[in-house]
């Protein structure tokens, strides 16, 4: 059984709330209180925390939660987050303890609390319960995903108990600098800017790699960087969005995209579908504005097809030349114009040479003059 505790605010609590300004520590605190799923989180690790049968008496499941998250929101170690809650107001509302009987969990806890996570392969079950609330709330959006890694460099000493290094880490090369340790790939909404999917590798593992398990199935369009190039070969993507500056690599993404789907590749020129000048734009009908910038895709669009496919379309163009079907039109219309001039001359020719031709009377008995 879940038991949620409610927080009863101190004196020192009502004395900081009249404060004119909130540092930005407090708000982000304030909207994380409000959007992750408490009691769905307790639930799932409460079948796994520790009893209070034997030994003191266990903190709080939520208390412990809660630490976690601020050591992992800030990049704090066991000993850094103790001092920190000891320190901020911010923090120590968060974790809604009141110190007057109750005191900060120490390193040690602290510790054996996230162990337990990892024991248990806990971190993935609440990642995945943070999605679906967010989902059932409406705040995920479908349709796009934003891909990215990022390297984790861990120290690559030997000075340990096995005096070698962790076996899942690796040493990989980014520019002229290498780095030893793990690679973190996330997979972001692209509408609202959330984590929806995390995977951890080696940091020798390339990007490309990982990205089957960062997009979702309904995602239509995926955004990468310059370290995503040949995802085209990937058959679980099936559109592709480049953004920024027009380089090398973006164009040979592009080419090699067209040539192996040349028969569904459409190219739009983004110059010609500009939109007016200020002063145009402001005499202009924004209906018709609209209208114009639909009909000049629309135009480029349908001038990928020859115009014999198009017949009834009211877009007319002008057609290129074709030096063959040209040529050999052009023959035939001479042809034809010799022939008819050949008979014509000819008819010609046999008419004058008729007029031309004396006529001799003579009369039935042969005499002539009687």
């Amino acid at each position: 059984m879940v038991v949620m505790t409610e927080f009863q605010p101190s004196l020192s609590d009502v004395e900081y709330s009249q404060r004119r300004r909130t540092p930005k520590r407090e708000e982000f605190l304030t909207r994380m209180d409000a959007v992750v799923p408490w009691t769905d989180w307790v639930t799932l690790i409460e079948p796994f925390y520790y009893s209070n049968k034997r030994g003191r008496r266990a903190v709080g499941l939520e208390t412990m939660l809660r630490m976690y998250l601020l050591q992992v929101w800030f990049h704090l170690s066991d000993e850094g987050v103790e001092d920190q809650i000891n320190d901020s107001f911010a923090m120590r509302s968060f974790m809604r303890l009141d110190f007057g009987t109750q005191q900060v969990p120490d390193a040690t806890t602290l510790l054996h609390f996230r162990h337990l996570l990892e024991k248990h392969k806990l971190g993935e079950a609440m990642f995945a319960a943070l999605n679906a609330k967010l989902e059932a709330d409406g705040l995920m959006m479908r349709g796009g995903s934003i891909v990215d890694a990022t390297i984790i460099a861990a120290p690559s000493s030997t000075k340990n108990a096995s005096g070698t290094r962790d076996p899942e880490m690796h040493q990989t090369r980014k520019g002229n600098q290498w780095y030893f340790g793990m690679k973190a790939h996330a997979g972001v909404d692209a509408g609202t800017g959330l984590v929806h999917s995390v995977t951890v590798t080696a940091a020798s593992v390339h990007d490309l790699d990982e990205i089957g398990h960062l997009v979702r199935v309904d995602d239509q369009v995926v955004y990468a960087d310059a370290g995503y190039q040949g995802v085209d070969k990937r058959p679980e993507i099936r559109n592709i969005a480049l953004t920024g500056a027009y380089g090398p690599g973006k164009g040979s993404i592009l080419a090699e995209f067209s040539k192996e789907h040349a028969r569904r590749v459409v190219s739009i020129s983004l110059s010609s579908v500009r939109g007016r000048g200020a002063q145009d734009a402001a005499d202009s009908n924004v209906a018709d504005e609209k209208t114009n910038l639909i009909q000049k895709i629309v135009k480029q669009i349908l001038y990928k097809e020859k115009p014999s496919k198009m017949p009834s379309s009211r877009f007319l163009r002008a057609s290129h030349f074709r030096w063959v079907s040209g040529s050999m039109l052009a023959a035939l219309v001479s042809l034809l114009v010799t022939g008819v001039v050949y008979l014509t001359g000819v008819s010609g020719n046999m008419g004058a040479a008729a007029d031309a031709t004396p006529v001799r009377h003579s009369s039935p008995m042969g005499l002539s003059g009687l």
